[in-house]
């Protein structure tokens, strides 16, 4: 792989960088040697055409990192229709769902391709949406990305190096830079801002000052990007390998306050008076433990619990006569809360729903270790918690935070026991099933009732008894149910 362009700051690097680069550029080779049969292939395709074809972009920055994937981005100066006659008889399915980007869909042995027209593309600051112009070289559409790690490119069939904005420099000191200003590119696209954080927090990299300068100075231009957009860039965020740098920086930058105030609003002011645990560094630690708990990739729903699951105790600040603070009820107020920021970000309904649950439930535990749940406690908190209920226990145990050693083992040993005691009981009573002893048939036929409210009723009233008691027989619970019916005046 030959380069073509260096980096424009010339800029000296150490040992060390120098060692990245070198690391950088195998790792990149063995990248493109991987997908060349394909990537080749269509460059000569291209190329026999009388056009470009380059690998840009993420693309090139995943393979000089060494974790190229299936997708695979490509710049070209042929237009779409162009595109699409040169892919006609090659491409094993194609897709113009981007058409109006400039860019085509196809996909060959497995990978993912996409191939957009060059362009020179600026926001119109107004509707929120890109001006789409086609360019006509390789250089003004590197000019426009984001960053400058995604602002180089490889030639196909050639494999001939393009990084005119010092790219491959930045991935080797681990930075984030825009090829221009950052005020001249956030200010054709916002969303780049929280880009920016997400990149911090999936690849590791420093947010360069003047980039951070640049997004807390502008953060209000946010405001121009659709809820949607957001929505999907915090959820990679989020889901990214250092989730809290990323949090850090949105709250850092002002960015957090114009989408998600609730998490900046966490920085309680603490004073001598009213000591209690820094609520945005201990949630920012509740995140962090979350995460060591998964089990395999990111869990959104555990981690945007762990996010939000105090956001309550700032309207439920109370200071006592003893000077002691409360914040009694917060998880009910932090679950409306957090139901209302999910649908203003457009969240699907489900996803709010599991979300809103463990905030609603991330309390229920405490207490559990001084003797005072019985079996019947126990039951309820399965059955309250469905099908969250592995990820509740996450929560719970993420929550845990005390640096006081003695009390935190005790709360580990606690939930140890409350775990055990629920495996038993489960074991016992299938509590992923719990139904009352009689169905809504027997409870008609017993009861000489039509369907209706009664029945209801009285199944809902036999629940109760099932979790409170347990498991009924028949007699007993046949019983039960010609009691409840006489309080209810149903019988005589």
């Amino acid at each position: 792989m030959s380069e073509t362009s260096a980096p424009h700051d010339a800029r000296a690097t150490p040992s060390a960088s120098r060692s990245a680069l070198s690391a950088a550029q195998r790792n990149a080779v063995a990248e493109l040697l991987r997908v060349s049969p394909v990537a080749d292939e269509l460059g000569r395709r291209f190329a026999g055409a009388g056009h470009e074809l380059h690998l840009v972009g993420g693309s090139v920055r995943d393979a000089l990192l060494g974790r190229l994937g299936e997708d695979l981005d490509f710049a070209t100066d042929a237009h779409p229709d162009e595109t699409l006659r040169l892919l006609k008889g090659w491409a094993e399915a194609t897709w113009e769902t981007g058409r109006e980007f400039g860019t085509i869909g196809a996909q060959r042995a497995g990978l993912r391709l996409e191939i957009t027209t060059f362009r020179a593309e600026s926001y119109d600051q107004v509707s929120r949406n890109p001006v789409v112009r086609y360019g006509d070289n390789l250089a003004d559409d590197l000019r426009r990305r984001d960053f400058t790690v995604n602002a180089m490119a490889v030639s196909l069939p050639g494999h001939d190096f393009t990084d005119p904005y010092g790219g491959l420099a930045d991935l080797a000191d681990r930075v984030i830079r825009t090829p221009g200003t950052p005020a001249e590119s956030f200010g054709d696209d916002p969303l780049r801002m929280l880009r920016a954080a997400r990149f911090a927090a999936q690849l590791r990299f420093a947010v360069h000052p003047v980039v951070r300068e640049a997004m807390r100075a502008m953060a209000a231009d946010l405001d121009r990007i659709t809820a949607e957009r957001i929505r999907d860039e915090f959820t990679k965020l989020l889901c990214g390998a250092d989730a809290v740098t990323g949090l850090r920086l949105l709250v850092d930058t002002g960015l957090a306050d114009r989408f998600l105030p609730e998490l900046s609003g966490l920085k309680l002011e603490i004073d001598e008076h009213a000591q209690h645990k820094d609520v945005y560094e201990h949630t920012l630690t509740v995140v962090s433990n979350a995460i060591r708990l998964e089990e395999g990739g990111c869990d959104f729903v555990l981690r945007m619990a762990a996010l939000m699951h105090d956001v309550g105790k700032p309207a439920t600040k109370a200071v006592g006569p003893d000077g002691r603070v409360s914040f009694h009820h917060h998880e009910v107020v932090g679950a409306r809360m957090t139901k209302q920021r999910m649908k203003a970000l457009r969240y699907p309904k489900d996803v709010i729903g599991q979300v809103v649950g463990l905030v609603g439930l991330h309390l229920r535990f405490y207490g559990y270790g001084r003797g005072e749940w019985t079996d019947s406690a126990v039951r309820r908190y399965v059955t309250d918690a469905g099908e969250l209920l592995p990820r509740l226990h996450k929560l719970t145990r993420s929550d845990c935070t005390t640096r006081n050693r003695r009390k935190a083992a005790a709360l580990a040993a606690d939930y140890d026991a409350l775990e055990e005691r629920i495996a038993r009981i489960q074991a016992e009573e299938d509590l992923a099933r719990v139904r009352p002893d009689l169905d809504g048939n027997a409870i008609m036929e017993l009861l000489g009732v039509p369907p209706g409210p009664i029945v209801g009723r009285a199944w809902r009233h036999l629940k109760e008894i099932r979790l409170e008691r347990g498991p009924l027989d028949r007699d007993e619970a046949e019983a039960e149910l010609q009691r409840w019916a006489r309080e209810q005046g149903v019988l005589d």
